[in-house]
Order: structure tokens, then sequence, then C-alpha cells
């Protein structure tokens, strides 16, 4: 059975729900194998815990919304 799985930021459920769905369906036409064949799991993780180029995503989305870049 194909496992996909996604990390991201945080999501509403309405993206979640999208994203499995998409992610399914995409993967399922490319593998020519049944969309009840996959499962998806997505984990959320706070700005707080992922970084990009030393700085948290907390920081860089702070620097956004100031207008910096």
């Amino acid at each position: 059975m194909p496992y996909i799985s996604i990390e991201s930021g945080k999501l509403t459920e309405e993206q979640k729900k999208d994203l499995i769905v998409n992610l399914t369906q995409t993967a399922s036409g490319i593998m020519h194998i049944p969309q009840s064949f996959f499962s998806v799991t997505i984990k959320e993780l706070p700005d707080e815990n992922f970084g990009i180029g030393g700085r948290n995503i907390a920081e860089i989305k702070a620097e956004y919304a100031a207008g910096q870049k």
C-alpha cells in the first residue's frame, strides 16, 4: 500500500482535506494504483520548530509582515 507523508505548518481542516484528496488522486493517476490503496499522513509543525537559513518560520513571517525581505 502506498504511503504519502507531508510535513507543513498549521493548516485548516479544509486545507488538510484538499491535500488528502488531491495527493491521493494525483499519485493514483501517476502510479496506476487504485485510490483505495493509498494512505496519507499530515504532520503539522509549529512555526518555531522549523527553520530556513538560520531563522525559524515565525521570524520569517514576522519580517515579511513588517515589509522586510
